[in-house]
């Protein structure tokens, strides 16, 4: 596995939020090994706000084929806060509206000028491997319950449905 940035911190509990003996044997011994980070008691608003990040990321550097920085030269910040906001309010609607420092942190990363930072998903394309389109966006989608409405979120969706069928077309 490639590790492309200089954070690396993990979170782990249980989806209840109850501290259990797993969750304390877990601690330990990420503990033990060194590990940055620890048991949350609030594990799925954690995974929720990751997941607004990652599939924010993923969306906008597949749409724009470009690092953040260059999206930010480009002049389509706004682009990237759009589709931030469309996934935050999906979140949102499944009772996981993400906290005000996550999505200070998660703007902020995705529109600072001159950072070369990229989704795992872009490399993914870049190198014609397999991506995640359906468990990344097309969940996000559907979870939305909304037949319209998230046009960003739409269109990253579909460049990435297309690039898996030219994919799987250029393979046969």
């Amino acid at each position: 596995m490639l590790h492309l940035n200089d954070g690396g911190t993990i979170s782990f509990g249980e989806r209840s939020g109850s501290r259990t003996a797993r969750v304390d044997a877990i601690a330990e011994a990420f503990a033990a090994a060194g590990v940055q980070g620890g048991a949350s008691d609030t594990i799925l608003q954690g995974m929720w706000e990751k997941w607004v990040f990652i599939s924010t990321a993923a969306g906008i550097t597949c749409l724009m084929r470009a690092a953040v920085g260059d999206i930010v030269a480009a002049g389509a910040a706004d682009r990237t806060l759009a589709l931030f906001d469309e996934i935050s309010s999906i979140a949102a609607s499944q009772g996981f509206a993400p906290r005000p420092a996550s999505v200070q942190r998660g703007k902020t990363m995705l529109t600072t000028s001159g950072s070369p930072f990229t989704a795992s998903m872009l490399r993914d394309v870049e190198s014609g491997r397999p991506i995640e389109a359906d468990h990344m966006l097309g969940d996000l989608l559907k979870r939305s319950g909304k037949a319209d409405g998230f046009p960003v979120l739409r269109l990253a969706y579909a460049h990435l449905k297309a690039y898996e069928a030219r994919r799987t077309r250029m393979q046969s």
